[in-house]
């Protein structure tokens, strides 16, 4: 039986399942702008900046030699869209790490390298 390649929302569900247990710091998140949505609903969010082609993810915590990571989730044989490359073009220009992750071990391997010698540490919000 040949096992399927895994999509990119279960490697990025996974990626957000480890960071929760390793950090629980709220300084990670999604950008949730692919998918199919109505007209009125698509309308609405362009007209809030939603643009497409922003990475997935985003860690705003910057390590001395970049302001924030970027990442952008691909099966293993995924493409980047064209305005998934000049963002990620963009983004690094003006000083973000942007890169592709195509696999949960990659997106970890990426994220531990980028906060080495950083301490991030679990964070409570309280409203």
């Amino acid at each position: 039986m040949k096992l399927s390649t895994p999509l990119e929302h279960q490697i990025q569900k996974a990626f957000f399942q480890w960071w929760e247990l390793q950090y629980g710091n709220p300084l990670c998140w999604a950008t949730p702008n692919g998918g199919y949505r109505n007209i009125v609903t698509a309308t609405k969010l362009k007209a809030e900046g939603v643009r497409a082609g922003v990475p997935d993810v985003f860690l705003a915590i910057p390590n001395g030699e970049y302001h924030g990571l970027f990442m952008e989730f691909k099966r293993a044989k995924g493409k980047l869209q064209p305005n998934q490359e000049l963002y990620l073009a963009l983004l690094s220009q003006v000083g973000y790490k942007a890169v592709v992750v195509r696999s949960i071990k990659e997106a970890i391997d990426i994220v531990e390298a980028y906060l080495k010698g950083l301490k991030p540490r679990r964070v409570s919000v309280t409203t």
